[in-house]
């Protein structure tokens, strides 16, 4: 079986890592597994695209120019109906257009598409109508969460006999150890060894809820003098969290580090994950925090849930809430038991519930099926 997986691409995050899990775990089933990336010119994607080779995945990368781009339409029906591949699975919105639309073109036996997200505007009228009218020509849709299923059965009227829950998995072997970690980032930031550090490793983007991360901090900040809160990642938002932080008057206790190319070593040296998401589709994250047994302070929304255990492994509080996340924080940073107790639960449920091989299996058995159907 020879499947073309699709997507559009502008960094790597979590749709994107979670395919060089999936791919080559596709591959050693027996699958053909390949990629092909449409992304825009300049993107720098070589260190991604490498890695999936590394990883025995073929690739390939397709410019697209604009949202609307009948030029990559047509280049991408010739190269379909050159491979003659027997399903074609898309990953988000311009993957889901042309992938869908040149599928068919090229006659494609199968087309999958995955649903990785309820960005807010996929509940736009002009959105909504596109994905209702792209489901006629797909074949079989996964979810990579209940949540995410639900939204697209509510909201692009996705056929319910159709579209399959497939979460995310996460091999723990993949996850480097990394015990110097944890002195090597005190060090570098000046801080004593033992510094409580809170940390979140994100883009800098308003899903991330971050601002409300920066006022619970700075709510405890004065009764827990030892605890620091470190930002992994970069985005449009860095100068006004910047700014809060100052006016917070916890600047000199808050370290913006910038896009870091090493964020296993931020998870590491770490004692507590935070991620106040307002929305979020799945959050390959989660898993990596519980790969480092990290105990989790996060929110209510979205597929968070199906994840993060509220005391359990982590903590739960509403969105938008800063004194919800002061009082999390407060249990998180006073009790060293509490948080290896959740720790350890963190990466037992992983261990347990998110593996690579069940994702795999249960992306085999979609495609199975959909060649049963034909």
């Amino acid at each position: 079986m020879r499947v073309i997986h699709l997507s559009k691409m502008s960094g790597a995050a979590g749709s994107e890592g979670h395919l060089l899990a999936l791919l080559p775990g596709l591959r050693a089933r027996g699958v053909d597994a390949r990629l092909w990336v449409l992304a825009e010119p300049g993107v720098p994607l070589d260190e991604y695209l490498a890695r999936a080779g590394a990883l025995g995945v073929p690739t390939e990368r397709l410019t697209i120019r604009r949202d609307l781009d009948p030029a990559l339409l047509w280049k991408l029906t010739r190269l379909l109906r050159r491979e003659k591949p027997d399903i074609v699975h898309t990953h988000l919105i311009h993957a889901d257009l042309y992938g869908v639309l040149a599928a068919r073109l090229a006659r494609v036996p199968g087309v999958v598409s995955s649903r990785h997200n309820d960005d807010r505007f996929r509940t736009r009228l002009p959105v909504r109508l596109l994905n209702r009218a792209l489901w006629h020509g797909i074949d079989a849709g996964i979810a990579i969460s209940d949540a995410i299923r639900a939204f697209s059965l509510r909201v692009e009227g996705a056929p319910a006999d159709r579209l399959r829950t497939v979460r995310y998995g996460l091999d723990p072997a993949t996850i480097p150890p990394l015990p110097e970690a944890r002195a090597a980032l005190r060090t570098a930031r000046s801080l004593p060894a033992e510094a409580l550090l809170v940390g979140s490793v994100c883009r800098l983007i308003e899903q991330k809820g971050l601002i409300y991360a920066l006022r619970g901090f700075a709510a405890v900040a004065g009764e827990i003098p030892g605890a620091h809160y470190v930002i992994a990642g970069d985005g449009p938002l860095r100068p006004a969290l910047e700014a809060e932080a100052h006016t917070l008057g916890v600047d000199t206790r808050v370290h913006f580090l910038g896009w870091r190319d090493d964020a296993h070593a931020v998870f590491a040296a770490l004692d507590v994950f935070l991620a106040p998401s307002l929305w979020e589709g799945f959050g390959l994250v989660f898993l990596e925090a519980m790969a480092y047994h990290l105990p989790v302070i996060s929110t209510t929304v979205s597929a968070i849930p199906e994840t993060i255990v509220d005391g359990e492994t982590g903590w739960l509080v509403p969105p938008r809430d800063a004194e919800a996340i002061a009082r999390a924080l407060r249990a998180a940073l006073t009790d060293a038991q509490v948080r290896q107790t959740y720790g350890a639960n963190g990466r037992a449920r992983l261990e347990a519930e998110f593996t690579v091989a069940a994702m795999v299996e249960r992306t085999l058995a979609v495609y199975r099926d959909v060649e049963a159907r034909r």
